[in-house]
């Protein structure tokens, strides 16, 4: 107060510029007649302080906050046009509106010019992958439309972009604001669908369904429907809910009749998808083509509402083409702010990860992808990620970790009716306990996959445990049950040709036969085209015709296949397997050679750890690094620091030599 009114507007207009570009306060100050008297008070009233790059900024960002609100609104709105007359270059126009709004509001008045250039600059931003301002440039928009209308297009669009960059609360809170201007159908098909998007990921899958079914006949772009149609399918699926499915497929046909809109052509893979496929029911359709790489192309770029759900894909064996795909996806969203996209991507790429053998991938991507689903509030994709860690843990022999994770998927699922969780931590339990030598109760788990009335039924999940099933059940003598599976096997693999289900087929045929059929119906398993791609299961493929042949006193045939078997499962540290096959190379009388424990397995880093080693040994800087895990350099030095005496190095250059695959050795 001290100070004369030309250095306190001084002041108020390096409180109206958050950048502090010291060219564009003097121009403003210029417009707004200010000479170097006026900057010199200002500069030396202790308030202010330049920085290295020349930037002029208040000592503390509270000093800046009480001079601007202490200005009387006309004051304001001066300095904000002044500045906005001022600005150049290559972010004028993305500030300039922002300024000419703080004048409006200092004014007190709507104004459908700077509205419009606000929601322009809105578009812009959302393009380039900047969700959040957009959504802010947005709801600042709606605020100064004079029309009902346009605030509740400026809301519902706000909304969605708010969404996509996780903020979920805010993206409701929008939805409301706009549906009080306009009529909630008008909404839907604004926000493009979006409440029922937003109930699939926090709310009841079957209401999702229902919502989403609705939207899709509310909105008027016929791509849009499909995609909502699409997620609507994907929502009965994880209810289980085969009607729900059937009606809503026929819904998503009777809207889209025609098929002239943007990836038409998938309708009809879509419903191979999406048709109901109960474990244990026939399917007496002609020969249809399963969806592959050309199709995953196709979908490459288009929105991921349209990508099968990962269980899907694995079932379908389109896990390696949808996997190459979300790598692709993964890297281009790191560099925007899109972060359901992002959570979508990371959590849909485990499962992917499991089935292709690349499990420390896996196990970084579900914790990271589970801290960002926490984030912003996403349960379903998080828990799809506890899914896959609770996966992981069975077949390591954390036992506690998978009990934990079913429990606290039990109470928070089963009651919203999500049977694909509910029917995933059942297949983990019954995988943990088979693992662990415990045939009857794996047995009693994994026949509830198949078990209409039972809250962990589901069929897809079903049809990917059925080889632990059958096993389960011919180690407890269960006959009939492990030969309902081969049946099971037998028709996915009939309707779909996926190499695992065929695989597994013959698999389950060598349990079920005796002499020289069982051998034939290994070999098969073995020899099926593809097969290998799926690691795991070829290793335990290879593990069950080794015990096989030792029994047959084959001793030299089983040494072979069971230290193939070993090799995939220490690779994998797959524990309770490994310790199983070592057992069984004993009873060959083939000697164990023990590796260095310390170099064995990629579990000597933390999976952070070994994302930044990776990246390091790229060549990569630690901004560089951080900027695509999302974290701070510091935090990226302090990985490192930790990594360099775990492997036994002294320099980034070392990581060179480090192969950061699933198993972890020097090379040369």
């Amino acid at each position: 107060e001290k100070l004369s009114a030309p250095a306190r507007t001084a002041l108020l207009l390096a409180a109206a510029d958050d950048r502090g570009d010291r060219n564009t306060l003097r121009q403003a100050g210029q417009v707004l007649g200010l000479d170097a008297v006026a900057w010199d008070q200002a500069t030396h009233s202790g308030l202010l302080t330049t920085r290295p790059d020349g930037r002029i900024h208040f000592r503390h960002q509270l000093m800046g906050a009480v001079v601007y609100e202490e200005a009387p609104a006309a004051d304001r709105q001066t300095v904000h046009r002044a500045l906005a007359s001022v600005l150049t270059g290559e972010n004028a126009d993305e500030l300039r509106p922002w300024h000419l709004a703080s004048a409006v509001e200092a004014a007190g008045g709507p104004d459908e010019e700077v509205a419009r250039l606000l929601e322009e600059s809105a578009h812009r931003s959302w393009a380039r992958g900047g969700c959040a301002t957009a959504a802010r440039a947005l709801r600042r928009a709606a605020k100064l439309s004079p029309s009902m209308n346009d605030a509740a297009r400026r809301l519902a669009h706000g909304a969605r972009a708010a969404w996509e960059a996780g903020h979920v609360d805010v993206a409701r809170g929008m939805l409301e604001r706009a549906e009080e201007f306009s009529s909630a159908s008008t909404v839907a098909d604004l926000s493009q669908g979006l409440r029922g998007l937003i109930e699939f990921a926090h709310g009841d899958v079957e209401t999702a369904c229902r919502q989403l079914t609705r939207d899709m006949e509310r909105v008027t772009d016929a791509g849009q429907a499909f995609r909502l149609g699409s997620m609507a399918l994907r929502a009965a699926w994880a209810a289980n809910h085969g009607e729900l499915q059937r009606e809503t497929l026929q819904r998503l046909e009777r809207r889209l009749p025609q098929g002239n809109f943007p990836n038409a052509d998938l309708l009809p893979l879509l419903r191979e998808w999406w048709t109901e496929e109960e474990a244990g029911g026939a399917d007496d359709r002609d020969q249809i083509v399963a969806p592959g790489a050309d199709i995953l192309t196709q979908l490459n770029g288009s929105s991921w509402l349209l990508m099968p759900p990962s269980p899907l894909a694995v079932a379908w064996g389109i896990d390696s083409s949808l996997q190459e795909a979300l790598r692709r996806e993964t890297d281009a969203l790191r560099h925007t702010d899109q972060m359901t996209a992002l959570t979508q991507a990371l959590a849909q790429t485990v499962a992917l990860d499991i089935a292709q053998g690349s499990w420390t991938s896996a196990t970084a991507n579900a914790l990271e992808g589970l801290q960002v689903a926490e984030g912003i509030g996403d349960d379903h994709l998080a828990e799809q990620c506890r899914a896959g860690l609770g996966w992981l843990a069975a077949a390591q022999g954390d036992e506690q970790t998978v009990a934990d994770f079913a429990a606290r998927t039990n109470e928070v699922w089963v009651p919203r009716g999500v049977r694909v969780f509910s029917a995933c931590a059942e297949w983990n339990l019954g995988m943990s306990a088979l693992f662990a030598g415990r045939a009857e109760e794996a047995l009693d788990r994994l026949v509830r996959l198949t078990e209409q009335r039972h809250d962990a039924a589901h069929p897809t999940v079903a049809v990917l445990a059925a080889p632990d099933t059958a096993e389960a059940a011919v180690q407890a003598g269960q006959r009939a049950t492990a030969e309902e599976q081969a049946r099971l096997l037998r028709r996915w693999a009939e309707r779909t040709g996926a190499a695992w289900a065929i695989s597994a087929t013959h698999l389950v045929h060598a349990l079920l036969a005796s002499g020289t059929d069982a051998e034939k119906q290994f070999r098969l398993a073995l020899d099926v085209p593809g097969a290998r791609s799926r690691p795991f299961n070829y290793a335990r493929t290879r593990l069950l015709y080794g015990e096989w042949l030792r029994r047959a006193r084959r001793r030299t045939d089983a040494r072979t296949q069971l230290a193939e078997a070993a090799e995939t499962f220490r690779r994998l540290d797959a524990a309770p397997l490994l310790v199983r096959t070592r057992a069984e190379q004993e009873l060959t009388g083939q000697h164990q050679r023990r590796n260095s424990p310390a170099r064995d397995t990629a579990a000597i880093l933390t999976p952070q750890e070994l994302r930044v080693a990776r990246l390091a040994a790229q060549g990569l800087t630690n901004r560089e690094i951080g900027a695509q895990l999302l974290i701070s350099p510091r935090t990226v030095g302090h990985h490192l620091a930790n990594v360099f005496p775990k492997l036994g190095i002294v320099s980034r250059a070392d990581l060179a030599r480090i192969d950061f695959g699933d198993g972890l050795h020097l090379i040369g």
